[in-house]
């Protein structure tokens, strides 16, 4: 294990010689708080940070920050729908992808502009008031005209109207986190947009919804607010609140002889079974218009896979034996267009379809896959 010190910051990485793990590590160094940033922009290794440090180290003779930021991204919580959610066309055309964070609360659109902090603490000390009283108290501290201030809902208002932060936990048997985003200078025309849902009206679902808040960036009311230098402040008042002592520790979590079994963390929490297939169950009902026809498409979804699926369609437009043909298809397929389109392809080549038929087929195919 190599630790480079600095003046304000240490970076822990690896090395062909590992003398301890991370959690060792903090064992050896015998202090009650500990600062961690991590040098990955990846919200899956991120993420998997998180759960590795919930899981390895000991949190009941210790307090861990860790600071983090993510490249471009939309994050929803461990209990809702993607497609209710956000809008998952417009985020596959800009290559932004999605993750399923294993705590509750609503979705959050992360990019560099936006900085994540996770509060880890043992069960008994966990204290969300207190931990948003450090991010206030340090932006204070960097602004004293600022004006922020944290709600009963455990969110952080800007002028008492704008949400620069929201809040969200995990609660284990003996230990905890609590995390937070903070709003420094975000590309808010694409949170808005990735945010907004194409298909929101045709879901019933019982899934947590998001509670949408009016935003602001903290750069919009003063530039000199960087995401480095709140990061600074923030370390420094976590130190300060808890009587702590730590540096910042720059931890590297793609190192898997630091944090054994990180890697297989890492892989299952980008699985298409946690980010999609952990969605509560849903059903689909909406009206597509195909050549001026009127077409009712209703599906059941478990396991973000088709248990059922059922298109009313007038007969005189599309055979009824064919339209039953087309939804058995897709019966047990995952709720998702790229495996909807190769299954409707390989319906249609299997069969003798005339060139009208075929065209009628593949715009509906095109409208069945626009709600998913």
């Amino acid at each position: 294990m190599i630790l480079r010190l600095s003046n304000r910051a240490c970076v822990l990485s690896g090395s062909t010689r590992f003398k301890s793990t991370l959690s060792t590590y903090f064992d050896e160094t015998g202090k009650a708080g500990i600062i961690l940033k991590s040098a990955s922009a990846g919200i899956y290794e991120n993420l998997a940070l998180e759960d590795w440090i919930h899981d390895h180290v000991d949190l009941q003779n210790r307090s861990v920050l860790l600071l983090w930021r993510n490249s471009p991204v939309v994050v929803i919580g461990r209990h809702q729908n993607p497609w209710q959610e956000c809008n998952l066309p417009l985020m596959r055309r800009l290559g932004i992808p999605l993750a399923r964070r294993r705590s509750g609360g609503g979705t959050v659109f992360h990019d560099f502009g936006n900085i994540n902090m996770t509060f880890f603490t043992s069960k008994k000390k966990y204290d969300r008031p207190r931990n948003l009283k450090v991010v206030t108290s340090a932006l204070k501290a960097l602004r004293p005209d600022l004006d922020v201030a944290a709600t009963d809902r455990f969110d952080i208002l800007l002028n008492g109207h704008y949400k620069i932060s929201g809040t969200a936990a995990k609660i284990g048997r003996s230990s905890s986190y609590h995390h937070c985003t903070l709003l420094c200078s975000v590309d808010r025309s694409v949170l808005s947009s990735v945010l907004k849902s194409n298909a929101s009206e045709a879901i019933k679902s019982n899934a947590t919804p998001s509670v949408p808040s009016p935003v602001k960036n903290l750069a919009d009311v003063d530039p000199t607010l960087d995401s480095d230098t709140i990061m600074e402040a923030i370390a420094s008042w976590y130190n300060n609140e808890f009587g702590f002592d730590s540096p910042v520790i720059t931890v590297d979590p793609t190192h898997e002889a630091l944090m054994p079994g990180i890697h297989k963390m890492t892989q299952d929490i980008q699985m298409w079974e946690w980010i999609y297939g952990k969605t509560p169950k849903f059903s689909v009902c909406t009206s597509l218009v195909i050549d001026d026809v009127d077409v009712k498409l209703d599906m059941d979804i478990k396991n973000g896979t088709v248990e059922q699926c059922a298109l009313e369609i007038p007969e005189d437009w599309l055979p009824p034996e064919m339209v039953k043909e087309l939804t058995s298809t897709l019966h047990g397929s995952r709720y998702c267009p790229e495996e909807a389109a190769v299954l409707v392809a390989a319906f249609m080549r299997t069969r003798s379809l005339t060139a009208d038929v075929a065209e009628k087929i593949h715009r509906l195919c095109e409208g069945v896959l626009s709600v998913m």
